[in-house]
């Protein structure tokens, strides 16, 4: 089970700093989040690579149906370059269409328009990263092949890991998923809707969670991509006093199938946040061991 530390505040001088606190603290990774009109995390992040060796580092999460691909490649494969290959992204559709205060620049085209937009990105992000001539046509965006002003190609092979978003057990989504390098479980049972972080943390169980690994497994065996490596992330909070308590929330979910355990707590307040912050980090993860 590897660890990583959600900072949840929006200073970027305060993200850098964690993310070298996280580093020094035994973390295998600091993320932050990418919102609608906020702090640009991928600036933040190339910050974080430069002051940092050895940690993951990557967003919680990206709505990439809202951003060009090309923008995207190009700040990726930065933070990619910069860290020496150590730039994850987590990829979702974006913010539910309940959460009208997510639309105030723009109108949501709808789930389907934007899962289309974020299967065209995701494919389109690959063959941008190989930093090599291509042409593209899809039904959303187009490229023309170009053999001028082509960037470095990213470090990692054969892409930077992506972690998509998925509502089991919805199939269309979870497919999506198992074509990639990792899952962020949203549990979406049939007949609902996606709901927010409190009615996960109440609904989802491990139990669920093997269920749906199991299923991602059997997926990605058909799709001949089993020999790969794939991670499987929850996200929670504990009180990080290294308590047999925060031990055994841990081992439930790694016993299940989880190889991530991202520590967050979006309750905090703003003005409250970076304190709280400071000194979770420098207790350390919660070690299921």
């Amino acid at each position: 089970m590897k660890h990583g530390f959600i900072y949840t505040g929006s200073d970027p001088a305060v993200a850098v700093d964690l993310a070298a606190l996280a580093e020094e603290n035994g973390w295998d990774g600091f993320f932050v989040w990418e919102g609608i009109w906020a702090t640009d995390p991928w600036s933040t992040l190339a910050a974080a690579a430069v002051r940092t060796d050895r940690i993951r580092l990557g967003t919680m999460l990206t709505p990439v149906p809202r951003r060009r691909p090309r923008e995207l490649a190009g700040q990726t494969m930065t933070v990619d370059r910069l860290s020496g290959g150590r730039v994850i992204l987590s990829a979702g559709l974006g913010v539910p269409d309940s959460e009208p205060r997510f639309w105030i620049f723009e109108d949501d085209p709808g789930r389907r328009v934007r899962a289309e937009l974020l299967d065209e990105s995701l494919d389109l992000l690959q063959l941008l990263w190989r930093g090599e001539p291509f042409e593209y046509s899809g039904e959303h965006y187009h490229a023309d092949r170009s053999d001028q002003m082509l960037p470095p190609a990213i470090i990692q092979e054969p892409r930077i890991p992506i972690w998509v978003v998925g509502a089991w057990p919805r199939p269309l989504s979870m497919r999506r998923v198992a074509r990639f390098d990792g899952w962020i479980p949203n549990y979406a049972p049939i007949g609902s809707g996606v709901s927010g972080p409190e009615e996960q943390q109440r609904t989802y169980t491990p139990e669920i969670a093997a269920q749906a690994i199991a299923w991602l497994m059997a997926e990605r065996q058909r799709l001949g991509v089993a020999d790969r490596r794939f991670d499987i992330v929850q996200e929670g909070t504990t009180t990080g006093d290294g308590s047999a308590a925060d031990a055994a929330v841990v081992r439930t979910w790694a016993d299940a199938g989880a190889t991530w355990w991202l520590e967050s707590n979006w309750q905090v307040a703003d003005d409250e946040v970076e304190q709280y912050a400071r000194r979770r980090v420098s207790a350390g993860p919660p070690r299921a061991d």
